[in-house]
């Protein structure tokens, strides 16, 4: 096999040498709206690439290796007082696997337990490349059947406006979570 990012020879989908080159996370943090803040590990121009092969069959090898080297790494320092549930934002799955599933199962630890199939949009409209007034018109419509009166941490692969992450945290504040915060792989701000 050859690595995706060099093509080099490899026993992995990306090599060592480009995965401790290219990929090492640099965290980042961005207020979406007051005090509610969300985590990225990468510029999105960065790993876009590495993004887009969620189209791909061999993607989830992809988010497998991008989330043991930036959000698994996060859930081993992250420490609380007691249980959050992790929710991945629609976790469906459209690509043969779910990028933001992958990433939510990554954070599992001690504290941080990933909770599947909980959050999930009623309206499968495609934001890829739409403009802010397109995503803020067409709203993703969330269903949540997740636990109540509970903390958690919201999942998705990549950030841009906010409006999917910020509609999930409404939705789940109506059901008496407390969203923590989220954490995203990318931030591809618009």
């Amino acid at each position: 096999m050859r690595c995706i990012s060099c093509s080099s020879f490899s026993w992995n989908i990306i090599c060592k040498s480009c995965q401790n080159n290219l990929l090492q996370a640099n965290f980042k943090t961005r207020e979406l709206s007051k005090d509610f803040y969300v985590y990225s590990f990468y510029e999105y121009e960065d790993i876009k690439a590495l993004i887009n092969t969620k189209y791909q069959f061999f993607g989830d090898r992809v988010f497998k290796t991008l989330a043991k080297l930036s959000v698994k790494r996060f859930a081993l320092n992250f420490e609380f007082t007691n249980e959050v549930f992790v929710i991945p934002i629609d976790d469906n799955t459209r690509h043969d696997f779910s990028q933001s599933a992958i990433l939510a199962k990554s954070l599992k630890s001690k504290y941080l337990k990933p909770i599947f199939g909980k959050l999930r949009a009623k309206n499968k409209v495609k934001y890829a490349g739409k403009s802010l007034e397109f995503r803020k018109s067409n709203k993703r419509d969330f269903i949540y059947a997740g636990p109540k009166n509970t903390q958690v941490i919201l999942v998705d692969d990549l950030v841009t406006s906010g409006q999917t992450i910020l509609e999930a945290k409404k939705i789940l504040e109506q059901n008496n979570c407390e969203v923590l915060f989220a954490i995203t792989l990318s931030d591809a701000f618009i």
